[in-house]
C-alpha cells in the first residue's frame, strides 16, 4: 500500500460521496421530516452500506454480482421498485404546516439510509473500478481493508455534515412550515430517479 494509492481513494470518494443522487434525497429527506438524529442515523447506515460494498469489492465477490446479468439487473429493478415506494410516500405525506418533526422511527432511517446503497449495484462496479487501480498482488490484507474503510468513513461522514447542517434548528423552525410541501419534493425527485432508472433498463 503507497500514501499516493490511499490519497487516490480519498480523492475519488470525496468526489463520489458529493455527488448529488438518490442517497442525497434519502438522507435529506429524514433529516427534514425527522431532524438530527433520524437524518444522522441514515447517514451513518448509508456508510455501512457503502462500506460493505467497498469490502465485498475488495475481497472480489462483486465480480459475481457484475458478471451475472441476472443478478445485476434484479437488482437495479429493486432499486427502481423502492425509491418509487420512498417517492409515493413522500407525494401523499399529510404533514400539516406548525405541526413539528414527525415521529419518525430511527429503523425506518437505517433502513432507508442501507438499502438505497445495497439496492444499487452500480455501486460494486465503481468500486472494482476504483480499487483496480490501486490494489495489486503486493496489497495486504490490511492494506485492502484500509481503502475500505477510508471509503465507508468518507461517505459516512460527509452525510453525517449534511444531516448535521439541515437539522439546525433555525432551518427546521422555517422548513416545518413547507414540511407537506417538502415531502411531496422529495417524493417527485424520487420517482424521477425511479424512472431514470427503469428507462435505462428498458
Amino acid at each position: 500500500m503507497s500514501l499516493t494509492a490511499w490519497l487516490t481513494i480519498i480523492g475519488i470518494c470525496c468526489l463520489g460521496a458529493m455527488s448529488p443522487g438518490p442517497s442525497l434525497a434519502v438522507v435529506l429527506k429524514h433529516t427534514l421530516s425527522g431532524g438530527r438524529r433520524q437524518g444522522i442515523t441514515a447517514a451513518i447506515a448509508h456508510g455501512l452500506g457503502v462500506g460493505l460494498y467497498a469490502f465485498i469489492c475488495i475481497s472480489g465477490l462483486a465480480v459475481v454480482i457484475t458478471t451475472s446479468e441476472f443478478l445485476f439487473t434484479l437488482l437495479q429493478w429493486a432499486g427502481a421498485g423502492y425509491l418509487l415506494w420512498l417517492g409515493i410516500k413522500g407525494i401523499l405525506s399529510r404533514s400539516t404546516p406548525g405541526q413539528g418533526l414527525p415521529d419518525v422511527h430511527t429503523q425506518t432511517s437505517m433502513r432507508d439510509g442501507f438499502m438505497i446503497v445495497f439496492l444499487n449495484p452500480k455501486i460494486a462496479v465503481f468500486f472494482i473500478a476504483l480499487f483496480s487501480q490501486v490494489v495489486g498482488t503486493e496489497t495486504t490484507w490490511l492494506g485492502k481493508a484500509l481503502y475500505a474503510s477510508t471509503a465507508m468513513i468518507i461517505d459516512g461522514l460527509w452525510y453525517v455534515i449534511v444531516a448535521w447542517m439541515f437539522s439546525n434548528p433555525r432551518w427546521l423552525r422555517l422548513l416545518q412550515e413547507k414540511a407537506q410541501w417538502l415531502d411531496r419534493l422529495f417524493g417527485v425527485i424520487l420517482i424521477a430517479l425511479a424512472g431514470r432508472l427503469v428507462f435505462e433498463l428498458v
